[in-house]
């Protein structure tokens, strides 16, 4: 139900929509207006914008102009739940509006001038409930016009609806009664369905996954199946169900040979493994019809024992027909995966040159520091892939793939596997306190398998893998220019460890599960490798070369066993985010609370700063200190001829806000 807010916004004209679509970017008049009018600027997942209001001329004089926390006041109707620490929404803008999910999970449109609310689908009450029920608030909504209707595309816990875009009013024609139970119509129950990130509507297709919980640890049961995460399309107009992909293949469906018997069973894993969802946000090519899903691991994410072969389409890169969810062509990049490295962010789509050969390319991040690049339109990899032998699994059942893809251009982005030579050398005593940690676990190149914990004395705790479940790149992805091809990456450094044991709930019915969930330490609070512990890199996507590399923030350099040897900047490993201007590449350095990176004693998760970079060189030109680290993904746009820059920020003691700068 729309709940009015006693506020009233004049509702500019829309002069351009410039980056809803893909192609050239629009010329930026004075006075005019700029839309964001996706979640990650664009269907290609650009998160560019051609503004450059804010340039180097002018960037010195920016400031905070508005606060609004993520659950406005206006907005509780009696629910005084404290705001989140951590938000990951990211507004959109159309027509003087920015497009919010609340921090209690309603949808929201604010005046883009100054964060008031102008409207909100209010809180759901519950039949007979004394306080309004609260739903996830998620990383962003979507908006959808065919040049009379303009929408705004969202899913409230498990439902999805649409809102009229100027009064917040929903449509009785869409569903039932205004919305769809997205628990309905599935191969297998889902109660607890969510999403938390954003929608992507391609001609007139509204494309959403789903949010599966694939911890799996003797402090609750694991169980082989779960819910499975199927990817599907829904009329913009109606709500009509239009298709569903089968992330896990069905019997008859291309791939599900690779889905084995498991040899204690005598069922196919197909029938009864779940997950294999998309918990990121899909990308698309409207003129194509193409939309890009970015799938993740099967349960369970550390013992494949159970789901014998490569199963497809767990940790793939699918590209679907729009219209109707067929499959056009695929790529996976971990065969029968057991260290949970999902594809964890959307694909990014430009148009590259190479060696001559103009190219409609998508590239995507993975948390294994890897960058894939395709021909968008066959799925032809634009430089060699090269399928490389890996080590074996010594658990057992465990029959791992015998190699595993690897790129040969771009170069990875953040250093992978573990090796001595990695570990820190600051001074010879840290480095052999580094060494003498190290040999607790089974450690190797990318891709060395989990390992049993040995609980005897000088046994083995686990295996320690580079990147972590973590990455590499997480949920924060990357950005590109579409005028010059060049790829922004923000990652962070870090490392976990997977010490698999026997499981031993009473309601599991799984052979081995992660132990739990645990980061290496390292000598003296300090982390255990070399830095960067945070950076950003460049890469040219015409040549697959890397243009330059930053570390992102000055990291624990004041720790007292460094602070004498005057260090650069070590990097904070902090999730963060890029906005790309024709100007800058705009980064913070993420939070320090919820699953923010590799957190040490002494620092080097998150900070406050927010930066400007030199987009050729990777040098810091501007920096402000924002109230709390940046919690989501930073977003821009003009209205009355004026460029904002709004971003989502939180820190441990401070409930999550969005934050508005511009020129005074």
């Amino acid at each position: 139900m729309r709940e009015p807010v006693p506020h009233r916004v004049s509702i500019v004209v829309l002069v351009a929509l410039a980056l809803a679509t893909i192609g050239l970017p629009a010329r930026v008049a004075a006075g005019q207006e700029v839309a964001w009018a996706a979640y990650a600027a664009d269907a290609a997942a650009t998160k560019y914008s051609p503004l450059d209001q804010i340039n180097r001329d002018t960037i010195a004089d920016v400031e905070i102009v508005w606060r609004q926390p993520v659950i406005p006041d206006v907005t509780r109707r009696g629910n005084m739940t404290r705001g989140p620490l951590l938000s990951q929404n990211t507004p959109l803008m159309v027509g003087g509006l920015l497009y919010v999910s609340t921090g209690l999970g309603s949808v929201a449109a604010l005046d883009a001038t100054t964060g008031e609310v102008v409207w909100n689908d209010g809180p759901i009450l519950e039949p007979g409930a004394d306080a309004p029920l609260r739903t996830r608030q998620t990383r962003g909504v979507a908006y959808w016009t065919d040049g009379e209707d303009t929408r705004v595309i969202a899913t409230r816990g498990p439902m999805l609806v649409a809102l009229n875009a100027t009064t917040g009013a929903r449509y009785p024609d869409f569903g039932e009664v205004g919305e769809v139970d997205l628990r309905l119509g599935l191969m297998r129950e889902f109660p607890d369905y969510f999403w938390n990130s954003a929608p992507l509507v391609i001609n007139d297709v509204i494309i959403v996954g789903s949010f599966v919980l694939d911890y799996t640890t003797n402090q609750q049961p694991a169980t082989k199946q779960s819910a499975r995460g199927d990817v599907r399309g829904y009329d913009v107009r109606t709500g009509e169900h239009l298709w569903t992909f089968h992330t896990i293949p069905r019997e008859g469906e291309f791939g599900v040979e690779t889905w084995g018997i498991d040899p204690q069973g005598d069922r196919a894993s197909w029938e009864y493994s779940g997950n294999t969802n998309m918990w990121a946000a899909p990308s698309g090519d409207p003129e194509l019809g193409y939309v890009y899903l970015p799938l993740s691991t099967p349960t369970n994410d550390y013992y494949g024992g159970h789901r014998p072969g490569d199963n497809l389409f767990a940790e793939s890169l699918v590209c679907v027909d729009a219209a109707t969810g067929e499959r056009i062509w695929h790529f996976q990049a971990v065969h029968h995966g057991v260290w949970d490295y999902d594809f964890p962010a959307s694909a990014n789509l430009v148009d590259i040159t190479v060696d001559g050969r103009e190219i409609k390319a998508v590239a995507i991040v993975s948390k294994q520091a890897f960058i894939y690049v395709f021909d968008r339109v066959t799925g032809e990899p634009v430089w060699p892939i090269e399928e490389r032998p890996v080590p074996p699994s010594a658990v057992p059942g465990e029959r791992l793939a015998a190699t595993q893809p690897f790129p040969t251009k771009p170069p990875p982005f953040d250093l992978q596997g573990v090796s001595l030579d990695d570990l820190i050398d600051y001074t010879p005593e840290l480095r052999q306190e580094a060494i003498a940690l190290l040999n607790q676990w089974v450690w190797g190149p990318i891709f060395t398998p989990p390992s049993i914990l040995d609980p005897r004395p000088g046994g083995t705790k686990g295996t320690l893998i580079s990147p972590g479940t973590a990455g590499g790149a997480s949920w924060t992805g990357a950005g590109v220019d579409p005028n010059t091809g060049v790829l922004y990456v923000p990652s962070f450094y870090g490392q976990n460890v997977l010490g698999i044991t026997r499981s031993e709930h009473p309601r599991s019915n799984v052979r081995f599960v992660r132990e739990r969930f645990t980061y290496p330490p390292g000598p003296q609070g300090l982390p255990l490798f070399k830095p960067p512990y945070g950076r950003l890199s460049a890469f040219d996507l015409n040549t697959g070369e890397l243009l330059w590399m930053k570390p992102n923030g000055e990291g624990p350099r004041d720790h007292p066993a460094i602070r004498h040897l005057d260090l650069p900047w070590l990097g904070q490993s902090g999730r963060s985010s890029v906005l790309v201007t024709k100007s800058f590449i705009f980064l913070g350095e993420g939070t320090n609370t919820g699953i923010a990176g590799q957190p040490h004693p002494w620092g080097g998760v998150g900070g406050k700063k927010f930066r400007a970079y030199d987009k050729q060189t990777g040098e810091v030109l501007w920096e402000i200190e924002l109230p709390g680290g940046t919690t989501g993904a930073p977003m821009t746009y003009m209205v009355g001829g004026k460029q904002y820059i709004v971003v989502a920020v939180g820190w441990e003691n401070m409930p999550a806000e969005w934050v508005a700068l511009a020129l005074p």
